[in-house]
């Protein structure tokens, strides 16, 4: 019976530790940006913006070269580093007549706050409503770039607020499921804080979406990527990429040839696929 009360407190003792650490396992911010030239970025603006808890957050807006301006894409990124590491992303859409929006979620590269599920969410809410108050945006032509953990906080704003088009780069049914994999173990689905259910929200998006995976990527393995696509509304275009010998912080995802090529003729068939008379779409 000791024995036995001993594990068990061991086991309660875990849990509790995996309870408060979960986080810290989950979020890898990094606090020292480069400065835009040094990351790459040639021509860009240095923004901020306030989120609806009293934040005040970082970023680096591309603007498009050369017009006509295509799409604004705003990029969420994944669960470490910071804006200066997605600068050769940007730049590269940038080069393709599309203006793109970097920024850092709270407790990122220098931001106040610490990262949540919930914040990211606010984080995300905020920098649409920045990008939709800019006087140089077409506000139909807003797009969504989330990468790794960043598709999970792309999901939910589309889920609430629909871009002109969503690129989901190495996307997840939930983190519940990514959890298991890495830990099957442990109890996920009872430990598990911060889910980002993008399975459970993605058939509610009716924008035109291009998911990205890679055949050899061990974080989110394709097997992920492939049942998100699956559960993606059949009612609106939607695009399957998989790069080969792809793993998951492969420079292919960064700014590869194959993906940019590939993101650019997407956003080019969204683009011809809007109706000629557009209205402009209401600041909700």
């Amino acid at each position: 019976m000791r024995m036995l009360l001993s594990a068990v407190l061991v086991l309660i003792a875990l849990f509790v530790f995996l309870w408060v650490v979960q986080r810290r396992l989950m979020y890898f911010p990094m606090g020292d940006v480069l400065e835009p030239a040094d990351a790459g970025a040639m021509r860009v603006e240095r923004i901020t913006f306030p989120t609806s808890d009293g934040l005040t957050l970082h970023g680096w807006f591309f603007p498009a070269t050369p017009s006509p301006l295509r799409f604004t894409i705003v990029v969420f990124n994944g669960n470490a580093g910071n804006r200066s590491y997605r600068a050769p992303l940007a730049a590269a859409l940038q080069a393709r007549g599309h203006a793109v929006l970097l920024f850092d979620y709270r407790g990122y590269g220098g931001n106040p706050g610490t990262p949540t599920e919930s914040g990211l969410k606010e984080d995300a809410r905020g920098v649409r409503m920045y990008v939709m108050g800019r006087p140089d945006v077409d506000r139909e032509r807003v797009a969504y770039f989330g990468e790794s953990l960043g598709t999970g906080v792309a999901v939910t704003l589309a889920a609430e607020h629909a871009p002109a088009a969503l690129v989901l780069r190495s996307p997840f049914m939930s983190m519940v499921d990514v959890g298991r994999m890495h830990y099957p173990i442990l109890p996920v689905r009872w430990l598990l804080r911060d889910r980002y259910a993008s399975g459970e929200r993605i058939a509610r998006i009716r924008s035109p979406l291009l998911v990205i995976a890679g055949d050899r990527d061990e974080v989110i393995p394709l097997e992920q990527s492939q049942r998100l696509y699956d559960a993606a509304s059949a009612a609106s275009p939607k695009e399957l990429l998989i790069v080969p010998g792809a793993d998951h912080n492969d420079a292919a995802f960064l700014d590869g040839d194959e993906m940019i090529a590939a993101v650019d003729a997407f956003f080019q068939r969204v683009l011809h696929a809007q109706p000629a008379q557009r209205r402009s779409a209401p600041l909700d």
